[in-house]
């Protein structure tokens, strides 16, 4: 059978259905912590109960004599992992999955143990039994914006940047906005808890896991374990969410040593509530913005600083005023971001690090300006659009935040809105209506892929991507199909393998992006190596891919997608409530390769950013150093009955400089999705939250008009 392309309309831009929909809703789709092995063990993770100090012992007979117990793992047995050493993303691994090296307590929840039993039940049991002693010591868990600790941190990008004397230019500004802004500590919680098995077999390690990356969390285990990266193997086929928080975490290297220790395989499974300890979250922000502009609203000055906490053992900072950087220009440009370490666990990145909680303080001070100014809000933005990077200096790869808002403004009625707050009433509720801009950088990183033809006359295409709920695989399966000439039920796609070979974690909306010109470019070759008419070999015929020369080619430019955020809410005077009644986001995302899972993206984006104005807020205990409420019951998230009618649309933006246009949806969704919620609190009460969430308390506290 030949394989000869032939034309055919596009499938890239066209809405198709998952392609593993059925399995998933059928069961057929296993999840790691459901994948069946012979044999199987379980391990449970035992935790600090102290905030700081050190262990004095473990006490593990007792444990040891409970039914089914096989192992107890602890500082004094478990074996010596180094750490010297830098991550795919960058940076050295956080030593909270570095476990049971050594005898200091960071933070209360730092794995000190882990029991493994015959099933799960048994470990917990004995887990639960295991007897700890410590020598405690006092602990700060206190974050302020005035942290007298507070230092700078470049993490990914500059700590520091500024231009122009900022206070002449304030002195010098027609209105000036200085205020403070606050967003608490947020958790990602996925709906699948984080979950490894690992099991060794002639001679190699394989990992099943829930990831973001299998070639990262192999290659992290190859060096913890130095072990030959050849022989580690991790699996990841299907994701429930991670959001940035499945990486390389303590449940694996936990079943890995102890699955070397029993040789044989050992599962290890966090509960929710060990997930708010283990996995990462959004650190708090305290943010200073000052603008000053002139009296046609131009901006003479910006400042946006922000502080975060990081953990005693880790540095991890939380960008948030790098927004600014992309966002606006002023004559005086000065940004910077600052971390606090105390005794808490490390956070990490979740969806749009950075650009959520620090588009929540830029566009409320911007609203600020703009109600000082008065001049609409939209109009405000337009005059301060850059012409290049505020920052960096270079031109945009494009950008349609403009258009974004003239489409918005269109659809949602903007122009028959009165700027004036506090005047829209039905009975008990006032109304009000709000925007903002929102953005998020548009990268690309360097993978490997393979594409094969199969003499049957199908393709099959592999890659270490990960799905994890986004519908990868299904925009892959689209992309391919195109750059095969062939019809998407004629492609198969397999990912979540670290033997596929190296490719760009899901995470920073850069993993369809960087897959796709993977994949792309295999299919090109393979297409110039296929002889119409000729038969493809019993073998097939592969084509493998390298986008690194491709990538680092690529022109210096600022690339980013771009939206505007609308929302209106109304606010119950009596008791506080806050009720968002419609939001609607129009971006500029590149090219869009499946309408059917972006337009769930992007809701799902904007439904987070209701929930991060009106609900999420994890709260530690001062006494203890851990949370109240560490589980889905304390933690508030917004529920079916607080996301109203949310509409997501886009405009046409692909970028030239990828070969399928894409530039990123993953996580522009929430980018200024809480600052319209909460600019539009503004405009139905008078009052303005410069703290998240909203919550009822608040805006009783704070007064309205009829209060």
């Amino acid at each position: 059978m030949t394989t000869a392309p032939t034309a055919r309309e596009s499938s890239v831009g066209t809405a198709h259905t998952r392609v593993e929909g059925r399995d998933k809703v059928t069961g057929a789709a296993r999840y790691a912590g459901e994948v069946p092995f012979a044999g199987l063990a379980h391990g449970w993770l035992a935790l600090s109960t102290i905030a700081r100090g050190r262990i004095r012992s473990v006490e593990t007979a007792g444990a040891l004599a409970m039914p089914g117990v096989l192992t107890v793992l602890h500082h004094g047995n478990a074996p010596r992992l180094d750490t010297d050493y830098i991550g795919l993303l960058g940076v050295p691994p956080d030593p909270t999955c570095a476990v049971f090296q050594h005898d200091r307590v960071p933070h209360l929840g730092w794995p000190v143990a882990l029991v493994v039993a015959g099933t799960p039940e048994q470990a917990r049991e004995a887990a639960e039994a295991l007897v700890v002693r410590y020598e405690e010591e006092p602990h700060d868990i206190a974050f302020t914006g005035e942290h007298p600790d507070a230092y700078p941190v470049d993490g990914h990008v500059p700590a520091v940047t500024g231009k122009g004397d900022l206070e002449a230019e304030l002195a010098a500004s027609d209105a000036v906005v200085d205020a403070e802004y606050t967003t608490p500590e947020e958790h990602h919680n996925p709906m699948e808890p984080h979950a490894a098995t690992a099991r060794w077999e002639d001679g190699r390690l394989e990992v099943v896991d829930s990831n973001q990356g299998a070639t990262w969390v192999a290659g992290d285990l190859a060096k913890l374990f130095s072990l030959d990266p050849a022989s580690v193997r991790v699996r990841s086929e299907h994701v429930g969410g991670g959001f940035g928080s499945k990486g390389i975490r303590a449940h694996q290297v936990a079943a890995v040593m102890a699955s070397t220790a029993l040789r044989r395989p050992v599962r290890v499974v966090m509960t929710r509530r060990q997930m708010f300890s283990l996995a990462g979250y959004r650190s708090p922000t305290v943010q200073r913005i000052r603008l000053g502009a002139d009296a046609g609203g131009r901006l003479r000055a910006l400042e946006h600083r922000s502080v975060s906490l990081t953990s005693t053992v880790f540095e991890f900072v939380e960008p948030s005023a790098s927004v600014a950087r992309v966002m606006y220009d002023a004559a005086a440009h000065h940004t910077a971001n600052r971390v606090v370490r105390l005794d808490v666990p490390t956070p990490t990145w979740m969806r749009a690090p950075g650009e959520a909680p620090g588009s929540f303080a830029l566009e409320s001070a911007l609203d600020e300006l703009a109600e000082k100014c008065g001049i609409d809000p939209i109009e405000l933005r337009a005059r301060n659009e850059p012409e290049r990077g505020p920052v960096s200096g270079l031109p945009f790869s494009g950008r349609g935040l403009l258009a974004c808002f003239r489409e918005g403004a269109r659809r949602f009625g903007w122009a028959d809105r009165d700027p004036r707050p506090g005047l829209r009433r039905e009975g008990r509720w006032l109304l009000g209506t709000g925007t903002a801009a929102a953005s998020f950088p548009a990268g690309a990183a360097p993978s490997t892929a393979a594409v094969t033809a199969e003499a049957d006359g199908t393709f099959t295409v592999r890659i270490s991507a990960a799905d994890i709920g986004t519908g990868a695989r299904t925009a892959l399966t689209l992309v391919a199909a195109d750059a095969l000439g062939t019809g998407p039920d004629r492609v198969r796609v397999r990912i979540g393998d670290s033997d596929f070979g190296p490719a760009m974690i899901a995470g920073g909306s850069m993993g369809t992006r960087s897959w796709a010109w993977a994949v792309t470019a295999a299919a090109d070759e393979l297409r110039e190596r296929l002889t119409p008419g000729t038969p493809v070999p019993p073998e097939g015929v592969t084509v493998r891919s390298d986008t690194t020369e491709a990538i680092g080619a690529l022109a210096r430019k600022e690339r980013h997608s771009f939206g505007a955020q609308f929302a209106e809410v109304a606010v119950d005077v009596t008791t506080g409530e806050v009720r968002v009644r419609r939001m609607l986001g129009v971006f500029a995302p590149g090219r869009i390769v499946n309408p059917l899972t972006a337009r769930g993206q992007f809701v799902g984006g904007m439904v987070w950013g209701i929930s991060m104005a009106l609900h999420e807020e994890a709260v530690r205990d001062p006494a203890s150093g851990g949370h109240y409420g560490a589980d889905l019951a304390g933690y508030h998230v917004a529920t079916h009955a607080d996301v109203p009618h949310v509409e997501a649309d886009w405009i046409e933006d692909p970028d030239p400089d990828d070969p399928v246009g894409i530039k990123g949806i993953g996580e522009i969704g929430i980018v200024g999705a809480a600052a319209a919620v909460a600019n539009a609190v503004w405009h139905a009460t008078g009052v303005r939250h410069r703290s998240l969430p909203i919550r009822p308390d608040r805006v009783l506290l704070a007064g309205a008009p009829g209060t």
